[in-house]
């Protein structure tokens, strides 16, 4: 829920932004969903990983959960073309294995975990159950997702490949995954996979304080205005 306060910061920065700019966000948010979160476990391959975030700005999907085990996640800027500023990223980084949390909290939530593995047959990309909000979890290129991802996964998805080599690369993965499945939400009128009122006013405050420049300096005008009533 969002407090008065956010609400009324909301409004006030709302003054600054051109209606072009609110009709943007606005034309973005009604394609925003969290029905699909993706799920990136100890990915360092800077170029791939960063395309990932630009696919699912432009796929809609919100979230995007970064879990750091044995790496650091580096965003290249020069890939994800801004695409960060309109994304929800969390950050898994405080353990020395992080993945039990994240999985957890996504569980909490009431993801179903659908791990990515091009060795298991369970789903393909247009036959994934989206009953149910899922969580896609990506690994690295080298060993994959970790065996407490496979061991705790609710599903699994595969996109199917025709040719001598092993597996697709995680960016372009992740491109076909959600592009899929976000295309396919599009289409189905029995399930609500919109973000709510409340969750896109938690946005657009987000994204109206990452579009202004000197955003401090409004919070701060903000804040004498608020706190002097």
């Amino acid at each position: 829920m969002m407090n008065s306060r956010d609400k009324a910061l909301l409004n006030f920065l709302y003054q600054f932004i051109t209606d072009e700019r609110k009709q943007r966000f606005e034309e973005v948010l009604a394609y925003r969903t969290r029905h699909i979160a993706v799920v990136l476990e100890d990915i360092f391959q800077p170029h791939n990983a960063s395309a990932v975030l630009r696919s699912c700005d432009l796929t809609g999907v919100q979230d995007i959960h970064i879990i750091e085990n044995n790496y650091t996640f580096d965003i290249n800027p020069d890939v994800v073309m801004g695409s960060t500023k309109w994304l929800d990223i969390r950050r898994y980084n405080e353990l020395d294995f992080n993945t039990p949390t994240a999985i957890d909290l996504l569980k909490s939530k009431g993801y179903q975990i659908v791990a990515t593995c091009p060795h298991r047959d369970d789903f393909t990309p247009e036959t994934l159950p989206l009953d149910q909000p899922v969580a896609l979890v990506f690994g690295t290129e080298k060993t994959g997702i970790t065996d407490y991802v496979m061991d705790h996964a609710d599903r699994f998805v595969r996109i199917p490949m025709y040719g001598f080599t092993e597996s697709y690369n995680i960016s372009v993965s992740a491109a076909l995954l959600v592009y899929t499945l976000t295309h396919r939400l599009h289409e189905m009128t029995d399930l609500d996979w919109h973000l709510s009122e409340e969750e896109k006013d938690k946005v657009r405050l987000e994204w109206s304080k990452r579009t202004l420049n000197r955003i401090r300096q409004y919070e701060r005008k903000f804040n004498e205005i608020y706190d002097g009533k």
